[in-house]
């Protein structure tokens, strides 16, 4: 039995979503209001953190360990590439999303428009976001860049990085924060990754009080 605890915008559950939908594993999806922790998340984990994951008896943590291990334990389709020089690229830009992007544009958008909002924690920071909308533009830009030379990210497979990448970028894209346009190749590249089987999950997310814009769903946008 798998499940996961989890919050539905969160861009690091949604890499271990895609993951788990892509290696066609069952999950339980139990939401976790991680915010308000209670002693039994906290024996979970006790960072106070999602993703959490179950199976059976073994408790995980961590996004990123967490999708490496099920890639390592249910190989097909594989993620990680099997040469060292092409693991470390996909690992390299894991980091560069679950760390820099997610320090400079998802706590800048989704956390001052969404997150405060259902942790009670009061209104958007319009420094924040005027911050995070500047920044986006130039991680767009750097991943028009990475497309211009490979199929995907990482190279010429998709891998773990498209769906880490694509993990933060639909959370922001639920809110509108995305301009497509900026970039024909980072469009066609997440178009071809939202028309995955495993992206319909995600795709069916609702946050009470946050409609998503219709194109959200839209897989031809």
């Amino acid at each position: 039995m798998i499940r996961l605890y989890h919050f539905s915008l969160s861009p690091f559950c949604r890499k271990v979503r895609l993951t788990l939908a892509e290696k066609k594993l069952e999950v339980e999806l139990v939401e976790e209001r991680y915010w308000e922790p209670t002693p039994d998340f906290l024996r979970r984990n006790p960072a106070g953190k999602v993703p959490v994951l179950k199976i059976d008896a073994k408790v995980m943590s961590e996004s990123q360990a967490i999708c490496e291990y099920l890639d390592e334990s249910n190989p097909n389709p594989p993620l990680m590439p099997k040469d060292a020089e092409a693991r470390y690229e996909v690992r390299r830009l894991c980091a560069w999303f679950d760390d820099k992007f997610h320090t400079e544009v998802t706590s800048k958008l989704l956390y001052e428009r969404v997150n405060k909002k259902i942790m009670g924690q009061g209104y958007p920071d319009s420094k924040n976001v005027k911050s995070g909308a500047g920044r986006i533009k130039y991680h767009l830009d750097y991943l028009g860049w990475l497309l211009d030379q490979r199929r995907w990210l990482a190279g010429n497979e998709m891998s773990l990085a498209d769906f880490t990448a694509a993990a933060h970028l639909s959370s922001l894209d639920y809110i509108s924060d995305v301009d497509w346009n900026r970039s024909p190749a980072v469009k066609d590249w997440y178009a071809k990754i939202k028309s995955r089987p495993s992206f319909r999950t995600l795709l069916a997310d609702q946050v009470p009080g946050f409609p998503p814009p219709a194109h959200y769903a839209d897989l031809d946008f």
